[in-house]
């Protein structure tokens, strides 16, 4: 299986499509190392914060819901 890095990838270049394999790596969770997980898991963050859009339908991955502590 093959992870994509923050650092080799420019995240204004990527496409629906690039996001929409990302999201299906990171929901078959078939890695062979814990890493290899989190580094896509931070790459679609990453992607989440700079360009959101692209990661509307995913953000159920990111578990990045308000919580509230009252």
């Amino acid at each position: 299986m093959v992870t994509s890095s923050i650092s080799l990838r420019d995240i204004s270049k990527l496409t629906p499509a690039d996001v929409e394999q990302l999201a299906v790596r990171l929901e078959q969770d078939e890695y062979k190392d814990a890493f290899e997980g989190l580094n896509d898991w931070h790459l679609l963050r990453a992607i989440a914060f700079q360009r959101p859009e692209l990661v509307e339908t995913y953000l159920h991955l990111l578990d990045m819901e308000a919580y509230d502590e009252a």
